[in-house]
């Protein structure tokens, strides 16, 4: 195919595969979509792969995530043409580490369809990586998240989100030899009906069930910190919380958007007055609130109120992984930010293994916005099965996005972490999505987005280590880098496979 033609038909496959991150039961699109670049790579030569790589890489990134303009743009009063260049350079840059994965596919490929299939995934798979773990990482839509419905889901508390998605791009491989070596495909798609007739395994156990009530506060982010609208915004929050029928009730992100020192100012007494009320036996609140001053820096903060024990200090999470450009400043970035209208933009770091909330007998864990998607953080706090989480709790503001594929993109990563842990997750949300989902990833119950309402539903912990929980609390991220690297340097050094 000609070099323009195959790069437009990589720019199309990236991006047509990102239904599949909204609608789950698309997974099967995202596969076709991955053979399509591998068909491609397979007759190119590495500097053209790489080009392929990099074109399918901003298909996919620029779809998938170009609801960052709206926060940029809308609320962050970035000029409209600066906003989507900046969308359109992180596609670019992100995608980069794609490029140098399909360059070494070409350049190490030998003609053999297991062997390069198990090349192609072993790059796929340090790509993925790269985009996870460098400069703070950024792995919205890494592949594996298209498969929280299918067959390869069954495998999330084996490998987590990357392993699932290294397997799936071998699938893919396999299937893109399917002119010349059906047999390949054929082995694909066996073992894929083999996933799925085993399904998962358990590796936790039942524990207690608990109504938990969780808000939708459904404040419009312009108005989020418009102090005219704040009283307004403060006594529906005080009295849904105090209305609230769960034992836990849970509110969103910087669902109280002052600070403490500010909060007295425009409602004197006010967390005293919540402090009173959730003080009460059999009653517990989680509540995102910005903390700190200027002298010792701010972070993006959950206070947990509960009845405490004589000398006990309050409950306190601080958000770790921070928002690059959002809660913090990248070095030789702060011109960028200064651009643009984004308040309490340069936060302090919270603990990487911090204490869970401790309420009826459970470990409620708390974590902010887009901390779920770093499986591998979460994983530490699993590293002592006598302290680990017996639930998660998502505590979100992604209004910054408007009502878009942000939402479900989030919810389901959300739904892979359950899957990964065995563990419920329940989320809290400013406008969506806020549900609870069991164990295994199932959405059980789940507000309409941009409503301001309470979701009431039982939540049945668990307890348990994973396989993934297991070794990613100790090992982190390493055994990936170790399996990609090892493959990468045998398919190099290979010694008696030659390319025909």
């Amino acid at each position: 195919m000609r070099t323009a033609g195959g790069l437009l038909l990589a720019l199309a496959l990236g991006a047509l595969q990102t239904i599949a991150y909204v609608h789950t039961a698309w997974w099967p699109l995202q596969l076709v979509c991955v053979a399509g670049l591998a068909g491609l790579v397979w007759q190119a030569r590495p500097t053209h792969a790489a080009a392929l790589g990099w074109a399918y890489g901003v298909g996919w990134l620029g779809a998938g995530v170009w609801w960052l303009f709206i926060s940029m743009h809308r609320y962050g009063h970035l000029p409209a043409p600066l906003a989507a260049l900046a969308v359109l350079a992180l596609a670019a840059a992100l995608s980069l580490y794609l490029a140098a994965a399909m360059a070494a596919v070409a350049r190490w490929r030998c003609g053999v369809w297991w062997r390069d299939s198990t090349l192609f995934a072993a790059a796929w798979l340090l790509a993925e990586l790269a985009r996870t773990w460098l400069f703070t990482g950024f792995p919205w839509l890494v592949s594996g998240y298209a498969h929280v419905d299918s067959p390869l889901a069954a495998l999330a508390p084996w490998l987590g989100v990357l392993g699932i998605g290294g397997l799936a791009s071998a699938f893919a491989a396999l299937l893109s030899h399917a002119l010349r070596a059906p047999h390949a495909s054929a082995l694909a798609l066996a073992l894929l009906a083999v996933l799925a007739w085993t399904g998962p395994t358990s590796h936790s156990r039942a524990g207690a069930t608990l109504n938990v009530s969780l808000l939708q506060s459904n404040v419009p982010q312009d108005e989020k910190f418009v102090i005219e609208q704040l009283p307004t915004t403060l006594a529906w929050l005080a009295d849904t919380l105090r209305a609230a029928r769960g034992p836990l009730v849970v509110a969103p992100e910087t669902a109280i958007p002052l600070l403490p020192s500010q909060l007295n100012d425009v409602a004197p007494g006010y967390l005293e007055a919540l402090s009173e009320h959730f003080g009460q036996r059999g009653r517990a609140g989680l509540i995102g609130i910005p903390l700190g001053d200027y002298d010792r820096g701010y972070s993006n903060s959950v206070i947990g109120l509960t009845q405490a024990a004589a000398g006990a200090q309050p409950y306190r999470y601080d958000k770790q992984h921070l928002v690059p450009f959002g809660e913090f400043i990248p070095a030789g970035f702060r011109w960028f930010t200064e651009l643009m209208n984004i308040p309490l933009g340069d936060f302090m770091r919270g603990s990487h293994n911090p204490p869970s909330f401790a309420f009826a007998g459970e470990r409620w864990a708390p974590n902010i916005c887009y901390e779920d998607l770093y499986g591998d953080e979460l994983a530490l706090r699993f590293r002592d099965e006598a302290t680990a989480p017996t639930a998660f709790v998502n505590l979100s503001n992604i209004a910054w996005f408007g009502d878009t594929i942000a939402l479900d993109q989030h919810l389901h990563i959300s739904r892979m972490r359950a899957l990964e842990f065995q563990r419920p997750m329940l989320r809290a949300t400013n406008t969506g999505a806020t549900a609870v989902v069991d164990h295994q990833g199932r959405v059980v119950a789940r507000l309409a987005p941009f409503t301001r309402a309470v979701l009431e539903a039982p939540v049945q912990t668990r307890s348990g280590i994973t396989p993934y929980a297991w070794w990613a609390s100790r090992l982190g991220l390493w055994p990936y880098l170790a399996l990609a690297a090892s493959v990468l340097a045998w398919c190099a050094v290979g010694g008696r496979w030659r390319k025909p």
